[in-house]
This record gives C-alpha cells, sequence and structure tokens, in this order.
C-alpha cells in the first residue's frame, strides 16, 4: 500500500526518469543521424534504392494528396463566398483568399499531417519489421551500415521530392475551386481568376516548399528512427509506427510556428 508520502516522494523520480528519457531519445536520434548520413559504400545501390523510395513514398502518395486538395480547394471557395456577402467588398477576393489559404499553410502543413499517418506508419513498420525478425542484425553483422542503406534512401526521397506534392496540391486545389465555382455559379469565373492573379507573390510558394521539405524530413527520419529501434514483437512495431505518427504530428506544428515566424517576420 502506497502511503501519501511515498506518493509525493515517487512523483519527482518518475518526472525525472521521463526527462531522462526524452533526452537521451534525442541523444539517440542525433547520433542515428550521425550513422544514416554516412557516405554510401555504394552509389548504384543507393540510387536504386532511391527510385524504389520515391515510388513507394511519393508517387503512392500522388492519388490520396490529389482527392484531398480538390476537395478542400471547392470547401474552400463555398466557406469564403459565404462569409463576403458585404456588397462593398469585390467577390474576386474570394478567388486571392482561397489562393492564400492554399499556399500559406494547406499544402505544406495539412498535407504533412497527412503523409505523418501514410508515410510514417509505412516506414517506421517496414523498418521495425526487419528489426524484430533480426534483418538488420544480419546486415550489422556483415559489415553493411544497415542505418545508411535503409534510411538514407527514404529520407532523401521523402526531403527533396516532397515539394512537389505541395505544387500539386496547391495546384488541384486551385482546380477543385474553379470546378466548383464553375457549376455552382457562387461567383463569376473570371472573378475568380482575377483574384488568383491578385497580389501574387512567389515567395509564398518557396516558403511552403521549404516546409513541406522539413516536415518530410522530420516524417522520414524520425519514423525510422522509432522503427529502428522497435523492440517486443509485432505489438512493438505497432507501438512505433503509433509513437511516430504522434511526434512527427507534434513536431510539425511545433516546426510550422517556428518557420512561419522566422520566414514571414
Amino acid at each position: 500500500m502506497v502511503t501519501g508520502v511515498e506518493k509525493y516522494v515517487t512523483l519527482p523520480t518518475k518526472l525525472y526518469g521521463m526527462v531522462r528519457n526524452f533526452v537521451e531519445s534525442i541523444g539517440r536520434y542525433f547520433l542515428f543521424l550521425k550513422q544514416v548520413f554516412r557516405k554510401p559504400e555504394k552509389w548504384k545501390i543507393f540510387l536504386k534504392q532511391f527510385v524504389l523510395e520515391t515510388d513507394k513514398l511519393i508517387l503512392s502518395s500522388i492519388i490520396i494528396v490529389g482527392v484531398i486538395s480538390i476537395f478542400i480547394g471547392g470547401v474552400l471557395v463555398i466557406q469564403t463566398a459565404s462569409n463576403l456577402e458585404n456588397p462593398l467588398i469585390d467577390r474576386m477576393y474570394v478567388g486571392y483568399m482561397v489562393r492564400e489559404s492554399l499556399v500559406l499553410e494547406f499544402c505544406s502543413t495539412m498535407i504533412a499531417l497527412i503523409l505523418a499517418g501514410k508515410m510514417g506508419s509505412n516506414i517506421s513498420s517496414e523498418i521495425g519489421s526487419m528489426r524484430i525478425t533480426e534483418q538488420i542484425d544480419a546486415m550489422d553483422m556483415m559489415g553493411v551500415n544497415s542505418a545508411g542503406f535503409l534510411v538514407l534512401p527514404k529520407v532523401v526521397a521523402a526531403t527533396v521530392l516532397s515539394p512537389f506534392l505541395m505544387l500539386l496540391s496547391f495546384v488541384l486545389g486551385i482546380l477543385g475551386g474553379y470546378i466548383v465555382v464553375s457549376a455552382t455559379g457562387i461567383i463569376a469565373t473570371a472573378q475568380y481568376v482575377t483574384g488568383l492573379k491578385f497580389c501574387y507573390n512567389g515567395f509564398y510558394v518557396f516558403y511552403s516548399c521549404f516546409k513541406m521539405s522539413l516536415f518530410c524530413f522530420l516524417i522520414s527520419s524520425i519514423s525510422a528512427f522509432n522503427g529502428y529501434y522497435a523492440k517486443g514483437g509485432s505489438l512493438g512495431v505497432g507501438r512505433s509506427s503509433t509513437k511516430s505518427i504522434i511526434s512527427t504530428s507534434i513536431l510539425i506544428l511545433m516546426f510550422d510556428l517556428i518557420v512561419t515566424q522566422l520566414m514571414l517576420y
């Protein structure tokens, strides 16, 4: 039976243990990255893996990103138009606000949160399964840099090519808005197009691409880290996937705030 005194004594101990585990995880993560980013022993094998990971992580995400972007573009048009009922406000601002909403936040942050579930669970479960079946241990015994061989192509493919998903989402979001405008007549299509061209700032596209690249680096590296150190059989693989999704989602939102503050103000 735990007394009141013992209860209060154990609380600082538990807090200390949580902080210690958190700091240790950060240290192991950076040591893991150091191992991942070693020079590949054979560039030919790396390029082959890079192409495979591009298909697995980027190309396989096109459908879900495209479908979501089209519908979100249409929803933004309807919501914006319904809130601009003042006759003194030009209706072309519907197109302007849809464009800004897409390029500044949705096409990078929201798509990254979706990819955190899709891409993150894929990476974590794949590498975690290799860990519990001792395939990674076999690579290490043969002198292969298992972290670099398995993780580096994933991280490079996700980081370098993810801005194309952002651009695709942006274009399809605008197209979805145009389809809704044409089908419903909620505003004139000419006004929508004029709003899309109004006060265009190309830096916002670069800003959104940079955020997307950073977010996908976090998704791929953290998910691979959790999978690489998974333990406890199949249940451990499931826990590592869940942990990856939660931690990357939180970090995406945190770095979204930091990057926005640094780049826009």
